[in-house]
């Protein structure tokens, strides 16, 4: 299994039930890595400090919910050169109009951005981040099967070129990531600015949390519900709601308790982790000294195949 995270500031409580939680449950069924994109994030990022930061940042926040370094090989993308050679290899072999069909693509051009390539020709990067390592299963959201299927494809188009080289990967569709809303009842997301971040300190998610706009048209402050059953079974939730109807301060009030029971012992782990950052950054290291000594190897098939060994 791999997943790649681009270092972007803090995480939220959805990333966290979208999609973080289910790296740390499945990391005991597969052979995992985890990969830091800090190659994807030069896409957006223009500063060394803050990328920097926001990577190591990342690498905590993974080590304070639970990955564990002796199960999964967490590291950054860049620390693997193996991966931009790839992309260039799938660069000489996918044509413009099918690059064209990316979403990403589509949105920024719908919003008449002015693109640089990174951004054009980054599907590639992400197929090489795929099948560099022989994956079985990307774990994604609905909203990124396209960028398996862009995988898949040049896949199967690098096979029938050069001979039978990547496996075909699968998507795994986490469905959760689509449906935790954020405070307005949109999904939650940075650009909505709806987050609740997932390590905030107990004044910040009380202001929040009181913040979350009330809708009763169910006969219950559904934004409200919809957010306090991530902390809580929905059965006691129901008892709960049933008990309280209306009194929509008090039903606030017992989502702030439970989720500051919750978040508390995960920014507790995360100051410990932070204080010693030198430990994070020997895991990356050694993590990424796994994903090299296995990409070294798939890129030597992948030279033969294509003709660049002599």
């Amino acid at each position: 299994m791999l997943s790649g995270v681009k270092p972007t500031g803090r995480p939220h409580i959805g990333n966290y039930f979208g999609a973080m939680r289910q790296f740390v449950e499945l990391q005991n069924d597969y052979r995992t890595h985890i990969m830091l994109a800090d190659l994807h994030a030069l896409t957006t990022v223009k500063d060394a400090k803050q990328l920097k930061r926001d990577t190591l940042d990342l690498a905590i926040d993974y080590l304070a919910i639970g990955l564990d370094p002796n199960k999964v090989t967490l590291f950054k993308q860049s620390d693997v050169p193996e991966h931009s050679e790839l992309a260039w290899i799938f660069d000489c072999i996918t044509t413009m109009p099918y690059l064209m069909r990316a979403h990403a693509y589509k949105d920024a051009e719908a919003k008449n951005k002015e693109l640089d390539a990174g951004t054009f020709t980054y599907p590639m990067l992400m197929a090489a981040d795929i099948l560099l390592y022989d994956t079985d299963v990307v774990p994604v959201g609905k909203d990124q099967q396209q960028h398996v299927e862009y995988a898949r494809d040049t896949a199967e188009k690098f096979n029938r070129l050069f001979g039978e080289t990547f496996k075909l990967p699968k998507a795994m569709i986490l469905e959760a990531v689509e449906t935790v809303p954020g405070l307005d009842g949109q999904k939650m997301s940075k650009s909505y600015g709806n987050t609740i971040p997932l390590f905030a300190e107990d004044a910040e998610i009380k202001k929040l949390m009181m913040s979350i706009v009330t809708d009763s048209a169910s006969g219950r402050p559904e934004n409200v519900y919809q957010i306090h059953k991530l902390f809580k079974p929905v059965a006691e939730l129901d008892k709960l709601y049933a008990e309280k109807a209306g009194k929509y301060q008090a039903l606030k009030e017992a989502l702030i308790e439970d989720a500051i029971a919750f978040i508390t012992p995960l920014r507790e782990r995360r100051a410990t982790i932070a204080a010693k950052p030198d430990e994070v950054i020997t895991i990356l290291t050694n993590g990424a000294g796994e994903a090299r000594e296995q990409a070294k190897l798939k890129m030597t098939a992948i030279r033969q195949a294509v003709g660049l060994d002599l």
